[in-house]
């Protein structure tokens, strides 16, 4: 598909090792100094093939720390637009978000939604770890949101395990509108891995049961809760998806 066609030509990049070099080594390193997070839970990712990092999202720096702090490749979408820009802008945000392992997706309607979520099953089903956020869009007010059902699609067409993720301290480093991070300290903690085949719902364990999708995405919602201690919301977050 096209999405996936174009991570393969952004892979060639990779290649070159610039700017893979430059995310994992200097600025993993740069990261884990100034910022010091506080990382929780680290193992609990497993070391080999497909898994889904479930997390809440509350700031756009959430989809840099987390590949640069787990033992292995994390996967996120990211709007297409960051690899077609012209000029040198252009090419400096494709060598970065190709860096730390971003795909390009459409986004948009519908079938943009579900082009998305069938690229992220064609990254799952290479043995990549993917990040992905349950909630569809950042928080504004440091509440978590309702689960789309995207999340329990994912892991019952997969059947690759969950590990879900707690950010806390993002929204502070790194505010909306802001162009440079805080020195504040962030935390993030990687709960226990499970499957969508140990959520108790009526029916099959299949992609096609609506409520088998809506069940584990209430699962996976209620597991980052636990290790994110925020405030529930209980209603979808509809803010246009920005970043």
């Amino acid at each position: 598909m096209a999405e996936w066609s174009a991570v393969r030509r952004c892979a060639d990049l990779e290649r070159l090792g610039v700017f893979y070099a430059f995310m994992k080594v200097l600025v993993r390193r740069l990261t884990l100094v100034v910022l010091r997070p506080r990382i929780e839970g680290r193992e609990n990712i497993p070391a080999s093939g497909p898994v889904i990092l479930a997390s809440n999202h509350l700031s756009f720096i959430d989809s840099i720390i987390i590949p640069l702090v787990s033992p292995r490749r994390v996967a996120f979408l990211a709007k297409e637009e960051y690899w077609t820009t012209p000029g040198i802008k252009g090419w400096f945000m494709k060598g970065f978000f190709t860096g730390i392992g971003a795909v390009p997706v459409r986004r948009g309607d519908h079938r943009a939604a579900q082009a998305s979520l069938d690229t992220s099953l064609e990254v799952l089903e290479s043995g990549v770890a993917f990040g992905i956020y349950p909630e569809g869009t950042r928080s504004l007010d440091g509440r978590l949101y309702r689960a789309k059902v995207g999340v329990g699609w994912l892991a019952l067409k997969s059947k690759a395990p969950i590990v879900p993720v707690g950010i806390v301290g993002t929204d502070e480093v790194l505010p909306v509108g802001a162009k440079f991070p805080r020195l504040i300290r962030m935390t993030l903690r990687f709960g226990e891995p499970f499957t969508a085949d140990q959520v108790e719902f009526p029916g099959e364990a299949v992609a096609e049961n609506s409520r088998a999708r809506r069940a584990v995405a209430d699962a996976v919602l209620t597991e980052i809760q636990k290790l994110s201690g925020q405030e529930y919301a209980g209603v979808y977050n509809e803010r246009p998806v920005e970043d």
